[in-house]
């Protein structure tokens, strides 16, 4: 018998729902067809049963799901055929009507018990919903039809729940559903997920030695008990990996594991000795070679992934295009623009495409060629409006270097007069418009933002410093960007405009003392120029002046860094 999880079953602007679909393609037997058949109510075709069928079959050719769906719930009420009952549900998945399908599913499990379709579809359903104690007797009902695939249902349960909010419950539900295979591997591997998601981690840790104890040989086990390992100490999952690979020295995905550990311990030379090993027993294996690639980049063996990625294309891996995208990224890394390009126009379909052909305008654009890099843009498909957004963000961001701001503010413009209140795409007109000194649309804009997305802190910090740049409106910048900081605390831009405002309402000491920390953060040009001109104002001009100076160094160019200089320094 196969089981997996199919993908999402529907999408119903809660969460994605998943089934579990049980023994697919299999063939019925003579005996379950004529018990199948012998089941079905003894219904004649009535003159009131064909109307509602033809009804509903009608409304739903012309698009009327609402209609469809009650005529079918009826049909299904009024027949009591379980066939009526599963299109019903069907019909009523589709238009995106969960508790009509929810009744519709309810009514098939009531019509065909022993129909894994029915439970499979009824349990999705009340997950999605968020009724995990309506679920469990027919998730009970499904694993134990598994018999010798419950193992895998029991790998795929974290994924179906993954989206329910309440963890904990997740945890006791997949403890309950547990308990009749204590002896099944992936059941305990299955709560220590569940525990890990809950925050339990000692729980999580208990489980997994479990389910590697019931099987020691099992890769995947190991790797996930030295990840909760490593949550507390490197040196704990380094150690446990390296034992373990004592006693199955070809187990690649713990080695893999391993060398990822000693990397971030910093052990770089025990790391390559590790991914040598994995290259020398694997030079046919893809998918190794692809992790290889993806380790030594981490070391900078540049050379070492562009071999180990040529070699994963070469042998066929899976998703060619990913690689590709990974490999002109490791040119562009290196300086090498040309291959860089080349690579990423190979990278024709897939996820990977148009962040791939972003990047190749982008380039072509540094290059010199920033027309041809436009009009690259320009031709490339839009599947939906977040590509489209993205396609105008990009072609703003290669005019943007250019200091045309009127032009950026113009493409911006027309795209929201496409996607209107795309929150990207306000938030990018925003700025363009304060570089133009037209503040009434940087205000709109960015209030509308707000409203969309209130927990954007970046919204609130633009409008906050924008306002405070102005020296207008003060007390509302301050309480802006106080808000941006609640969201984003660790932010240095943030902290750099909280120390803004504060100097421009004149208290100096909390505005140094905030800058102060933002640029030991990140010593960036613009903070730079606000720390010290704040130091100027107090009288230590020179550290302002070394400030300024140090940061003109690593930026000669930067625009706000020069203006303040000048004020300054003239």
């Amino acid at each position: 018998m196969n089981f997996k999880i199919l993908g999402l079953l529907l999408s119903l602007g809660l969460v994605a729902c998943a089934q579990i679909p049980t023994k697919q393609g299999a063939e019925k037997s003579t005996e379950q067809i004529e018990a199948s058949q012998a089941n079905l109510p003894k219904q004649e075709l009535t003159a009131p049963i064909l109307f509602d069928f033809l009804l509903g079959e009608t409304a739903l050719q012309r698009g009327n799901m609402d209609i469809a769906v009650g005529r079918y719930l009826k049909l299904t009420k009024d027949t009591r055929d379980p066939r009526i009952a599963r299109r019903a549900s069907e019909i009523a998945l589709h238009a995106r009507h969960p508790f009509a399908a929810e009744r519709a599913a309810k009514m098939w499990v009531e019509l065909d018990p022993d129909s894994s379709d029915a439970h499979q579809t009824l349990a999705a359903l009340l997950v999605n919903l968020g009724k995990l104690s309506a679920a469990r007797p027919h998730l009970e009902t499904l694993l134990a039809a598994e018999k010798d695939t419950t193992g895998q249902a029991f790998l795929q349960l974290n994924q179906l729940l993954s989206r329910h909010p309440d963890k904990v419950e997740i945890l006791q539900l997949i403890q309950h559903l547990s308990q009749p295979y204590q002896n099944l591997p992936e059941a305990h591997f299955a709560i220590s997920q569940a525990a890990w998601f809950a925050t339990d981690y000692s729980l999580a840790f208990e489980e997994m030695h479990k389910a590697l104890s019931l099987r020691p040989k099992w890769e995947m086990a190991a790797v996930q008990k030295g990840r909760i390992l490593q949550r507390d100490s490197n040196q704990e999952a380094a150690e446990f990996y390296k034992q373990y690979l004592k006693k199955y020295s070809a187990a690649n995905e713990v080695r893999t594991a391993y060398a990822r550990v000693l990397i971030a311990q910093g052990h770089a030379d025990a790391a390559r000795k590790e991914l040598q090993f994995l290259l020398e027993k694997n030079p046919d294996n893809a998918e190794i070679m692809l992790a290889v690639g993806i380790l030594s980049t981490e070391l900078r063996d540049f050379d070492v992934t562009e071999a180990s990625f040529k070699r994963a294309l070469e042998l066929d891996y899976k998703d060619p295009n990913a690689v590709r995208f990974q490999l002109a990224q490791v040119y562009e890394e290196t300086k090498q623009t040309d291959k860089a390009m080349a690579t990423y126009r190979l990278v024709t379909s897939g996820g990977r495409h148009l962040p791939a052909q972003i990047r190749y305008a982008d380039l072509l654009a540094l290059e010199g060629y920033l027309g041809e890099a436009r009009q690259h843009l320009n031709h490339l498909p839009a599947a939906n409006d977040q590509q489209a957004a993205h396609l105008i963000l990009a072609e703003a961001q290669i005019v943007r270097r250019t200091g045309v701001h009127q032009e950026v503010f113009d493409i911006l413009d027309n795209g929201l007069s496409k996607i209107p209140d795309y929150p990207e795409l306000l938030y990018d007109r925003a700025l363009a418009a304060d570089k133009l000194g037209k503040y009434e649309i940087v205000e709109q804009d960015l209030r509308k933002l707000i409203e969309i997305r209130p927990d954007n802190a970046h919204a609130y910090n633009a409008l906050g410093y924008s306002l405070a740049e102005r020296g207008v409106k003060l007390p509302e910048a301050l309480k802006l960007i106080r808000r941006a900081v609640e969201l984003s605390p660790d932010d240095p831009y943030i902290m750099d405009s909280l120390g803004w405002v504060y100097y421009r309402m004149g208290n100096l000491m909390s505005g140094l003392n905030y800058l102060n920390l933002a640029f030991a953060a990140k010593p960036d040009p613009e903070i730079a120029a606000h720390l010290g001109e704040v130091l100027w104002v107090q009288g230590a001009k020179q550290d302002a002046k070394n400030i300024w100076q140090s940061a003109l160094k690593e930026n000669p160019d930067n625009e706000v860094l020069l203006d303040t200089i000048k004020r300054f320094m003239p």
